[in-house]
């Protein structure tokens, strides 16, 4: 699918982009360019940026998707990077000379981003071979137990990847994964000095029965386990949970693994999507404007980096917000624009002014890019004068006039706004309370409400996925917004129906509990 000839001419390119980029002080993986059509850059991205993916219906459907979108000239598609070791990114045939710089650029930074910021530490380097792997392991299952069959677990699987604990592997938190359920039972036999003797000392039936009070034992041990998870806390990585404990046959909870585990690798791209791009903005600008564009590049360059950086209404930005905050950091530190002596200062005049010359702002933003996640970056370093500079504001949807209205522009609810919509990565907290729920063997699951109600409609729908994986009734604590107050409800699934419980005993399903 993939031409492996780089052509000379990039291949130039590249060297003195990688030259420039380690003259700036970033610290990258090696990076592998290939070239490809439009065609194949539409496939590569439909998969999630991999050449290699198992075979599913969601990638079909965002291949016609962007296939659309660029026949219509809606979208285009200049690059396409991988977190790997070396680093594979993948490079539009039809771009520009200088267009290839700045993807050239903007790869080499986010190498730089991957192999430096602390979220990216625990992820698999060699995740382009997993990926692979992965995708052998289904289509072998597909082989076995029918492609329909495989897809469809699938599809369930993929509508409870969410159900994960968003700091997995920098929080330990009390859990199940010191106990191994994928252990095979071995059944002990007697010593038999001869071989046909093994056949009296260690007949059938006895080998029979010892493997089923194996496994007796083996049920007894994961339901006491399960009580563990009633009695000591709750869980949030729910997903590793199912494949712990769930009644699934082994392929299930081998393919349940594998969705859970790709989760967990994008999640450090989920939470660093505005640094991420800001980084790679803010180096493909520098390194261009200063250093690798030609004359006659520079307006190709503006526009296409203005199109970039364009926003559009209703929407963030992840490549405007994040270079504009880089820059804005780097012009503080540069400044002395921080400190107790800085905040105390009262008049508008003098802090418009102020600079100490300290110099150190390039040190300070390559700290940030190892640190911090989006939520950090935002409460850390967004300030008033930055929300006002750049006209930033909270905005509703009016009914009575059918249209959105600016809502407040004051700071303080603009940066709450926006962690809010960062904080679990806008998606709802959903922890397991209770495993052995009524000492019936049921799930309790408990919405954390932060003010923004469930969507009733995914809400029923994902319980109902649970409740197959689970195969026994599944139960929901969360809060209905109403006009005049909140009411707490239990949304319960038996078999593929969902009931809602409109009174429940507040102490027992506390939904405030962090």
């Amino acid at each position: 699918m993939i031409e492996r000839k780089f052509p000379t001419e990039l291949k130039e390119l590249k060297y003195s982009i990688q030259k420039l980029a380690e003259k700036a002080g970033l610290d990258f993986f090696d990076v592998v360019f290939e070239v490809v059509d439009y065609k194949e850059m539409n496939e590569i991205a439909a998969c999630g940026g991999y050449p290699i993916r198992y075979h599913h219906w969601r990638f079909a459907m965002e291949h016609e998707r962007l296939s659309k979108g660029y026949a219509y000239g809606l979208q285009r598609i200049y690059e396409i990077v991988i977190n790997n070791d070396p680093c594979y990114s993948y490079l539009l045939r039809s771009n520009l000379n200088v267009d290839q710089k700045l993807v050239m650029a903007h790869v080499y930074a986010h190498s730089d981003f991957f192999k430096n910021n602390t979220w990216f530490s625990t992820t698999n380097r060699k995740m382009i071979d997993e990926m692979a792997n992965h995708a052998t392991r289904i289509r072998k299952y597909q082989d076995k137990h029918g492609v329909d069959k495989v897809e469809e677990f699938i599809d369930t699987c993929l509508s409870l990847e969410n159900l994960i604990d968003s700091h997995f592997g920098f929080i330990k938190r009390r859990d199940e994964r010191e106990f191994d359920d994928s252990e095979e039972l071995v059944v002990s036999k007697l010593r038999a000095d001869k071989p046909y003797m093994n056949s009296f000392i260690n007949p059938s039936e006895w080998i029979e029965e010892q493997r089923k009070r194996k496994e007796l034992e083996k049920e007894e041990d994961r339901k006491k386990r399960i009580q563990l998870v009633k009695i000591e806390g709750y869980e949030r990585d729910i997903l590793g949970f199912l494949i712990k404990y769930a009644p699934l046959d082994d392929w299930q909870k081998d393919i349940l693994g594998i969705i859970r585990e790709e989760a967990y690798y994008f999640l450090p791209q989920r939470h660093t999507k505005i640094m991420n791009e800001g980084w790679a903005s803010y180096w493909h600008s520098k390194i261009l404007t200063e250093e690798a564009l030609k004359d006659s590049e520079v307006i190709d360059y503006a526009e296409h980096h203005a199109g970039t950086m364009g926003v559009s209404p209703g929407r963030i930005n992840p490549y405007k917000l994040g270079l504009e905050l880089f820059l804005d950091i780097e012009d503080r530190w540069n400044k002395g624009k921080f400190g107790s002596d800085y905040e105390r200062c009262e008049s508008a005049d003098v802090k418009r002014k102020w600079d100490r010359k300290l110099g150190i702002g390039r040190e300070k933003i390559f700290e940030v890019r190892r640190l911090f996640s989006d939520i950090e970056f935002l409460d850390e370093f967004l300030t008033e004068e930055f929300c006002r500079e750049h006209e930033m504001f909270t905005y509703t949807y009016d009914e009575k006039h059918n249209a959105y209205r600016i809502k407040d522009v004051d700071f303080e609810s603009v940066k709450k706004q926006l962690l809010l919509n960062l904080t679990n990565l806008g998606e709802p907290i959903i922890i397991l309370r209770d495993a052995n729920h009524g000492n019936a063997g049921e799930l309790l699951l408990a919405h954390e409400f932060d003010g923004v109600p469930l969507n009733l409609g995914k809400a029923k729908d994902t319980l109902k996925n649970l409740r197959r994986i689970w195969g026994k009734p599944v139960n929901l604590a969360t809060v209905i917004s109403q006009k005049d107050d909140d009411k707490k409800v239990l949304l319960r699934c038996e078999e593929d129906k969902v009931e809602t419980k409109e009174t429940v005993d507040l102490n027992k399903f506390d939904t405030d509990r962090t």
